[in-house]
């Protein structure tokens, strides 16, 4: 019985944990034939403060190489979701998706992944 109720409580904690990630809502990209583009990335997290807030987000290859960050200077408590762009974003013509990535200072890059594709 308490072998349960211990089961029980860390799953509780588990999960509380994960459902503070930060979520990545849409997506959208707007690119010139030569596919320089730029990104529009909206992100929801429980931003509480300085401590713990949504602190960045980041574009790869499916390879997993990076290709571009956009690093969110301050918490967004009080504006969810919000929305934050980043231009001049260069993508080989060779790829036909890339994978977008949210971080935040606490729990680091977020289970949710956003598969773009072109």
């Amino acid at each position: 019985m308490i072998k349960n109720v211990l089961l029980i409580s860390l799953l509780a904690s588990i999960s509380t944990l994960f459902a503070n990630e930060v979520q990545i809502i849409k997506v959208k990209a707007n690119c010139s034939e030569q596919r320089v583009c730029s990104f529009n990335v909206t992100l929801k997290h429980k931003d509480t403060g300085w401590d713990h807030f949504a602190n960045k987000w980041e574009i790869y290859t499916p390879n997993n190489k990076l290709i571009a960050k956009r690093t969110l200077h301050h918490p967004h408590v009080n504006e969810q979701p919000f929305t934050r762009s980043l231009s001049g974003v260069k993508i080989p013509k060779e790829l036909d998706r890339v994978i977008i990535k949210a971080h935040d200072s606490v729990h680091g890059y977020s289970s949710d992944e956003f598969v773009y594709k072109f």
